[in-house]
């Protein structure tokens, strides 16, 4: 069927299954105090396996990105489905108490961290740039809609994943999680279908090419062309800037909330809803509103916007009603820009080579993993949040040297 006219709505529901499922990979703060507690392994060294799966998510984007935009993307899809199923399965045996696995976090770094996150990345791009081919005429729409589906991930997963944990212990929720989440990467995937070389939606007309500037065929730039211009390291540092300040808060979102507000797991744990509604609530907004207002505006509220949050929470002794609305403000930011990066680089650099444009932007999404974790945790949560500020008002002054490259 690939490369057949098809419904593209049927390719939007296989997305949206998917990335529900990808989704509750931002749930990872509520496994954080249970290892640390079964195990008696270090907070910082738990932690590290969030910024070990999203770095492999991350390389595995660039890659998975390249091969989609040559064989398709059902196989990429259903391979990433079955690198989640098996690695987050086999994450089971890497912290049971009983096993000599559990006596050090490395084995979960492999299973949950490497097999997982490479199946994750692969999972995760594919519905992407197979959605923004469909949909040219509402871009910033359709990508905040398929996105907002894994923001909302970490809000559908949150209870199940707890009842796991408290019902059958972390190590046996690892197992189930793996069979549930697999699964339904799989079954989406194969909804998954490229529309023709020449398809071109009902009263949708294509823009001219611009003249002036830098040159590509098409408009539709090839990776090596990208890297020629400012622009895709524009979109190189406001991946790393918005991701790193973002998940500064979201990797140990409910430890902020038990360290800094006093709050028990549970009632911290709903922090994790918080920021994966107003994650998903970000996704869809921010694409809606920037195919009005524009990308790089819109870039600069949301980039306000959080920078403002981080220094509140930074600055201000909170309790659980404003810890909660500060986590919202944050889901709603990091969500934003999850939606305006792959657009942006749609619009800049064309949708032929996307899958490949955006893997190599999405690298410095994992580059962020590695730092903003450990940046919370060795600094301290307020001074790290001070930090991630401070990266924000350099963003906002990068975007005003933001403008598509242009055709000769």
């Amino acid at each position: 069927m690939e490369g057949k006219m098809t419904n593209r709505w049927l390719v939007v529901l296989g997305s949206l299954i998917m990335q529900l499922s990808l989704g509750a990979i931002y749930t990872w703060s509520l496994f954080n105090t249970p290892l640390v507690e079964s195990l008696k392994w270090d907070t910082g060294a738990t932690v590290f396996t969030f910024s070990v799966t999203l770095v492999f998510f991350a390389l595995s984007v660039i890659i998975a990105g390249r091969i989609q935009d040559k064989i398709g993307p059902r196989k990429v899809a259903t391979v990433g489905g079955i690198l989640i199923g098996v690695g987050v399965a086999a994450a089971s045996f890497a912290t049971s108490p009983n096993l000599p696995f559990s006596t050090s976090p490395i084995m979960l770094y492999i299973t949950y961290g490497v097999i997982a996150g490479t199946g994750i990345g692969s999972a995760y791009v594919t519905p992407l740039a197979t959605c923004l081919k469909w949909f040219p005429e509402k871009r910033g729409l359709i990508t905040g809609l398929v996105l907002a589906a894994l923001g909302l991930g970490g809000m559908l997963f949150k209870p199940i994943i707890l009842h796991f944990i408290t019902t059958y212990g972390v190590s046996t929720a690892f197992l189930y999680l793996g069979l549930i989440y697999g699964s339904l990467v799989i079954i989406g995937a194969q909804l998954l279908v490229e529309p023709p070389a020449d398809y071109i939606p009902p009263n949708y007309t294509p823009p001219a090419p611009t003249t002036g500037g830098f040159t590509a065929g098409d408009n539709n730039f090839t990776l090596i062309e990208a890297l020629k211009t400012p622009q895709i390291y524009i979109l190189f540092l406001w991946m790393f800037f918005g991701a790193g300040a973002g998940l500064m808060i979201i990797s140990v979102a409910a430890n902020i909330g038990m360290d800094m507000v006093g709050l028990s797991l549970a009632a911290a744990g709903n922090a994790v809803v918080t920021i994966s509604l107003f994650n998903a609530a970000g996704r869809l907004f921010w694409g809606g509103v920037s195919d009005k207002i524009g990308r790089v505006i819109s870039v600069q509220i949301i980039f306000l916007l959080l920078g403002l949050a981080m220094i509140f929470m930074s600055l201000v002794t909170m309790n659980y009603i404003t810890f909660l609305l500060a986590t919202c403000v944050v889901g709603f930011c990091f969500g934003g820009t999850a939606a305006l990066y792959p657009t942006i680089t749609a619009d800049w650099f064309g949708t032929k080579n996307v899958g490949n444009n955006y893997g190599a932007v999405f690298l410095f999404y994992g580059v962020a993993a590695l730092v903003a974790p450990k940046l919370s945790v060795a600094l301290g949560f307020a001074n790290a949040f001070l930090i991630g500020a401070i990266v924000c008002g350099i963003a906002i002054a990068i975007s005003f040297f933001a403008k598509p490259p242009v055709i000769n």
